[in-house]
């Protein structure tokens, strides 16, 4: 059996173990010719020990098949398979020692070819690892919209600037701080006059915070649940439990993705009818167990396939908007990218309503609005501004209770100061709520949306102005009592009582009658 070579090791061994030859960086002709290696130093260990015994043992092989012979065997066999798998090495040396020494294995068992597919390995793997390290320019990581390309080139000369000066040991400290002033004042003013479309542009911008970014940064502890109890568990609605500064929430939030993959995972922010119910689920929880709900919204919109019809995209919706209302914890919401729709309504029924500096929140997005009006997406431009879907025009309308301010230049290009200052108007808002009670939670959260609605008056010589709003005022409080209601409740009470009494004690066998009076007058 020491003679016969199975196929499976002839052809190089199993699939797994030509996995793992395969990591080491052999190949199958190197593995052939360590073989070969190995078996030449055994028949050379094996003359050097001496001639065998002349007498044969019970069970040794007879006389002329012995190791010597069959390793001579497997030395042929070995060099014959080296010789067909790899033609071109056995022509080009003059010696076929030569080739084997060539590949002799080392005493960490790899051959020279070997070692230099380690060394390839372990240059890709370093910088592979390279991207993972802590980003030394900010640029090279960050996507430019096209009015962000002077900033970007600005930003870019004083790094020039400095790495040359400290190549050739000249101080131009005075000339960098002036450079680095002009570039602040100029972001400023860019940022400070974005026109609704390029508002529109940084809300979308691929490296804008995401939810599970925010929720990260801005929680001591973080807890994310899955599931909507019915067998799916939608990646673009994430849900957990959390707590800032000791207080414990709910956070319910739509998450896109950074790259194509992570967008086709999370399906580019669009819930399903399934991640709405997931949502649902988890308020239900909070509200069952008084934890308050903080909700994040970043979608383009639900998602409006034709399996999300299927399964009820509408129903779940307005499930949810129907819920929310009759929650007794306070839900505050905040929109840190662009809302689209009841996508992002069906999380967004909160007692206050928050929206970030650049963030954007419509009823349809502006590229669909000009497809309808104007029967072209060119007139995108002209449709975001009719939308007001900026962070000002919907305080001003009324809609949105509070703006939290970015940092210069926008959250993409620093997200860790904008975490700080989310966080802050979070717990101020939260301030606001948590000695509320239940019953004013909700009808504080209902006179909000009833309130909502506003016309328009433009004359001609003057500025636009927005009216008060269309509902009335005494729609959106709680309804007084009609007069002596209570006191007439108190009274039947009381006469019920006597009339019980009466009838125990057998007095008046008119008490029935005289109850269904009190009754009818009542």
């Amino acid at each position: 059996r020491e003679g016969v070579v199975p196929e499976s090791r002839a052809l190089g061994g199993s699939a797994e173990q030509k996995r793992r030859k395969r990591r080491r960086g052999f190949t199958l002709a190197e593995n052939m010719e360590a073989r070969v290696a190995g078996s030449a130093r055994r028949v050379v260990v094996g003359a050097a020990a001496g001639p065998a015994r002349p007498h044969r043992r019970a069970g040794a092989p007879r006389a002329g098949h012995g190791p010597e012979r069959l390793a001579r065997n497997k030395v042929a066999g070995g060099v014959r398979g080296v010789a067909s798998l790899r033609p071109a090495r056995a022509k080009d040396s003059k010696d076929g020692a030569d080739s084997v020494d060539e590949n002799m294995v080392d005493m960490s068992g790899q051959t020279g070819s070997g070692q230099e597919a380690s060394s390839k390995r372990v240059e890709w793997l370093q910088s592979f690892l390279q991207r993972f390290k802590p980003v030394q320019d900010k640029n090279d990581n960050v996507t430019a919209l096209p009015f962000e390309k002077p900033l970007f080139e600005l930003d870019k000369r004083i790094i020039e600037v400095k790495k040359v000066a400290e190549e050739n040991g000249v101080d131009v400290s005075s000339q960098v701080r002036e450079l680095e002033q002009r570039a602040s004042q100029l972001r400023h003013e860019t940022y400070s006059r974005l026109t609704p479309m390029q508002r529109l542009q940084v809300a979308r911008h691929p490296n804008r915070p995401t939810f599970l970014d925010v929720v990260l940064n801005i929680t001591d502890k973080w807890v994310e649940l899955h599931g909507d109890r019915a067998g799916y568990d939608d990646p673009s609605l994430v849900c957990g439990i959390g707590s800032i500064e000791g207080n414990t929430f709910m956070f319910i939030g739509q998450q896109k993705g950074r790259n194509t993959k992570e967008n086709i995972h999370r399906n580019f922010g669009m819930p399903t009818p399934n991640g709405y119910r997931k949502a649902l689920r988890f308020m239900r929880h909070a509200d069952k167990f008084g934890i308050p709900i903080i909700t994040f919204v970043d979608t383009p919109g639900a998602y409006a396939g034709k399996k999300a019809e299927e399964l009820g995209q509408g129903e779940a919706i307005a499930l949810n908007l129907r819920e929310m209302f009759g929650f007794r914890v306070p839900i505050l919401s905040v929109v840190i990218g662009e809302g689209g729709s009841g996508g992002a309504l069906a999380i967004g029924c909160a007692n206050k309503m928050l929206i970030m500096e650049h963030a954007v929140y419509y009823v349809a997005s502006p590229e669909a609005c000009a497809a309808i009006l104007w029967k072209s997406r060119d007139k995108a431009g002209e449709a975001t501004e009719a939308l007001r879907i900026t962070s000002k025009d919907l305080t001003d309308l009324g809609i949105m209770d509070e703006v939290i301010p970015e940092p210069l230049g926008a959250a993409h290009s620093d997200p860790v100061g904008s975490f700080m200052m989310l966080k802050q108007a979070l717990m101020n808002s939260w301030d606001d709520f948590k000695d509320l009670s239940e019953e004013e939670v909700r009808l504080q959260r209902y006179a909000k949306f009833r309130k909502l609605g506003r016309y328009i008056e433009n004359p001609e010589d003057g500025p636009v102005v927005y009216s008060t709003p269309i509902v009335n005022e005494a729609w959106t409080e709680k309804p007084e009592q009609p007069e002596g209601l209570e006191a007439g409740y108190r009274e039947l009470l009381l006469a019920a009582e006597r009339v019980v009494q009466l009838e125990r004690e057998g007095k008046d066998p008119s008490a029935m009658a005289h109850l269904e009076k009190l009754l009818n007058e009542t």
